[in-house]
């Protein structure tokens, strides 16, 4: 019978993109992928409670853009099947960041194949494609401004605005691999893009059912149930003041502090269960 420890990492197994078991992350050994051991993505997106209440802030502030919640409302099947979706996500963010460098660049190029036939018009009448530029460019500046800002907030507050711009140059390259132009690649260069992006966004209908249905969604086990609330609040707690205005939301201090309490609990519980991540899994293959 598996420990306490071990069930914890098979729970969270179950929402991770390598429960897939399509790439195998620890090999070939040496291989550094796309950035290897010594880069900022690697520290940044190594940690997987971060990173969960990261990607939860990513999906809405993503969904504020109409046409990106067209995108996803019309081809997606996020509403039927949420864990897939997640499942996916978290694979491609495991494999371009920690696989190596055969794997990220088929993943890449799958996704791409992907983006060509998603198309279509939002609730307004106007054309999206997943393929357009600027469009993957929000789709990766929300990303990553959630991510760095979880990192922040629930793993590494002293990291050094030169290692955060890093962050923002090194992902940037997987951005640019799927077709996105005119990435910001620093802090000060990712907020003036997002207070430019500001008026082009809004919180509609549709965009409130994503907030709802995040909500609501199934937790791996009722045991989990607790924890992946928690962690829902706290990625809501990561967006933008701005944000968290358009979707109704108004958390006080206190509530902040709070969240920022419990996730501390369940952070510290999960990074000591968890020794079969991905990042894990690469510096091993690294031989670290």
């Amino acid at each position: 019978m598996p420990g306490l420890r071990d069930r914890i990492q098979q729970q969270v197994f179950r929402l991770n993109g390598l429960s897939l078991n399509e790439f195998d992350i620890s090999q070939p050994p040496g291989d550094p992928g796309l950035y290897g051991p010594d880069s900022v993505i690697w520290r940044v997106h190594g940690d997987f409670s971060s990173m969960l209440c990261g990607g939860i802030s990513a999906l809405l502030l993503q969904m504020l853009h109409p046409l990106a919640l067209a995108g996803v409302w019309d081809h997606s099947t996020f509403r039927q099947d949420m864990m897939g979706r997640l499942r996916r996500t978290s694979q491609f963010i495991a494999v371009t960041t920690f696989g190596n460098q055969r794997d990220a660049h088929i993943l890449i190029d799958r996704v791409k194949r992907i983006h060509l036939h998603i198309t279509g018009t939002d609730a307004h009448g106007v054309p999206y494609a997943a393929s357009d530029p600027a469009l993957l460019t929000w789709v990766h500046v929300a990303e990553t401004r959630c991510f760095l800002a979880a990192h922040l907030r629930y793993k590494n507050p002293q990291l050094s605005l030169e290692e955060q711009d890093r962050y923002y140059a090194e992902a940037a390259r997987v951005a640019e691999a799927l077709g996105a132009e005119q990435v910001p690649k620093s802090v000060a260069a990712v907020e003036a893009y997002l207070q430019r992006m500001r008026p082009q966004l809004r919180c509609d209908e549709r965009t409130r059912e994503v907030l709802s249905l995040l909500l609501n969604a199934p937790a791996p086990s009722w045991q989990a149930r607790p924890a992946m609330h928690a962690m829902l609040q706290a990625g809501i707690a990561l967006l933008p003041d701005w944000a968290l205005h358009a979707f109704g939301v108004n958390y006080s201090p206190l509530r902040h502090r709070l969240i920022n309490g419990q996730i501390s609990v369940i952070a510290g519980l999960l990074r000591w269960a968890i020794r079969q991540g991905a990042y894990q899994r690469a510096m091993t293959r690294m031989g670290r």
